[in-house]
């Protein structure tokens, strides 16, 4: 459910195909036109909670299908957004929207192959990201090159799809995981923690999301099987839907039992 970005290592990278139009059909149905990840303007507004994003740069990574981008120069006052992703389908829909709405000055996006950040050191004020970190196996170089690209003062704001400990998946999530099909490379709150501290960033916090997406999650099901089956079988067919019926089944196991636990990460590089 999350969308795709730039790796810091190639093992288990996401690659083209993973986000298919069928995918992206049924996620926008559910989120809104332009979110391939929950709650929709209100969730990126909260993630952003008390920054003032107004003359900023802004790097977003894993920008998807553009929805987010937008809304950080649109709705945020971003002066300039640049959005990152690995997957090409999504980005074209991207470009298209940023067009048709009058703010390709303001915003770029561009297709980055997995491995670092391709931008100079201190190159952002803010770097954001949303549920997109998940497809990032490595979190210390991950954190580590967020940290170069940002200006000093600058702010990491994100969320992500976390596991709660660092062990063994349990059956349930190893099944979850398989039912999504994406290339998830999740780790404990502990570890996010350890990974920005070494990086070298302040003033860092993690909110914990689950008993906020427990609820969502629930609520997005029973539209999912009820009043939105139609139109989301005629967004991205039937057989896609029927499956993620399925794959929502199983991530709410998880989210019930508390292994899967969406964070909101905050942090500051000092300066």
């Amino acid at each position: 459910m999350a969308t795709d970005t730039a790796s810091t290592e190639a093992a288990g990278a996401p690659h083209d195909g993973e986000y298919t139009d069928a995918l992206i059909g049924l996620l926008e149905t559910l989120w809104g036109e332009g979110y391939l990840s929950p709650g929709g303007a209100e969730e990126v507004a909260r993630v952003l909670a008390g920054l003032d994003l107004a003359g900023r740069t802004v790097l977003d990574i894993g920008c998807g299908s553009g929805g987010i981008t937008l809304a950080l120069a649109a709705d945020h006052g971003a002066a300039r957004v640049v959005g990152i992703d690995v997957e090409g389908p999504v980005l074209e829909k991207a470009r298209a929207r940023a067009e048709a709405r009058g703010l390709a000055d303001r915003v770029a996006f561009r297709r980055v192959s997995p491995g670092p950040l391709p931008f100079a050191d201190e190159s952002f004020d803010v770097v954001f990201s949303k549920d997109a970190m998940i497809h990032i196996p490595d979190k210390e170089a991950l954190f580590r090159d967020v940290f170069r690209v940002l200006r000093p003062g600058g702010w990491l704001a994100a969320s992500d799809w976390l596991i709660r400990h660092d062990g063994e998946p349990s059956p349930e999530m190893k099944h979850y995981v398989a039912m999504e099909g994406l290339s998830f490379g999740m780790a404990s709150p502990a570890r996010y923690r350890r990974a920005l501290e070494a990086a070298g960033f302040a003033d860092i916090a993690l909110t914990d999301r689950n008993p906020w997406y427990r609820e969502v999650a629930r609520a997005e099901l029973a539209q999912l099987e009820g009043p939105l089956y139609e139109r989301a079988v005629a967004a991205a067919g039937k057989k896609t839907v029927d499956h993620n019926i399925g794959t929502w089944r199983a991530m709410l196991a998880v989210l019930e039992t508390g292994e899967h636990c969406p964070h909101h990460l905050r942090a500051r590089k000092p300066g």
